[in-house]
């Protein structure tokens, strides 16, 4: 199963022309990563829906300042970035249509995708539509999220991906309104 430009832009109407930009790459990357039912497009769209503001972000929006959140402390080391204040925050920033961050997770990211670690390089790269899917699908397949969306279970999905319930209530109401769309 795949996913048209009207049944997207149905679920996420704020995309715009974004939407027929996105429809190509998001529906290579489900497939490559088993998005590939009802439950799991619906959950996953609803995901990311939320997660770029309805295609319309790549990157994670803040100022240097508050980006330097990533560059030392407990949350810097969790996400792998070195342990000095030097950038990495800022260079490993959320991208892509789930926001891959920090330098450990843009490592993972590029093995998978590339088989060397050009994110770490590139980082940008993320922000194109076609790795911004398609990082988005390997998070969502390397976080078992396939099953969780078989079993139904949208508030895991969202910890998994968010480490809380940021934004659950926009997330529900584009995964509802995904399950109403799609066939």
């Amino acid at each position: 199963m795949s996913i048209t430009v009207q049944q997207l832009l149905q679920i996420l109407p704020n995309a715009g022309q974004k939407a027929g930009v996105f429809v190509p790459p998001l529906n290579a990357a489900m497939g490559k990563y088993a998005v590939i039912t009802r439950l799991r497009i619906a959950a996953f769209i609803g995901q990311i829906g939320h997660e770029s503001g309805q295609l319309r972000y790549v990157r994670e929006l803040g100022s240097d300042a508050y980006m330097s959140k990533y560059d030392t402390g407990r949350l810097a080391k969790a996400l792998g970035n070195t342990p000095e204040a030097d950038g990495d925050g800022q260079k490993y920033r959320g991208r892509g249509l789930i926001q891959i961050t920090g330098r450990a997770n843009y490592r993972d990211c590029s093995e998978a995708l590339f088989g060397d670690s050009r994110l770490l390089v590139t980082p940008e790269l993320l922000e194109h539509p076609v790795y911004a899917a398609m990082s988005a699908a390997w998070f969502w397949h390397r976080a078992g999220l396939n099953t969780l969306a078989d079993q139904g279970d949208f508030e895991k999905i969202t910890r998994r991906i968010n480490g809380g319930l940021n934004g659950f209530a926009d997330r529900l109401a584009l995964y509802e309104r995904a399950l109403k769309v799609l066939p």
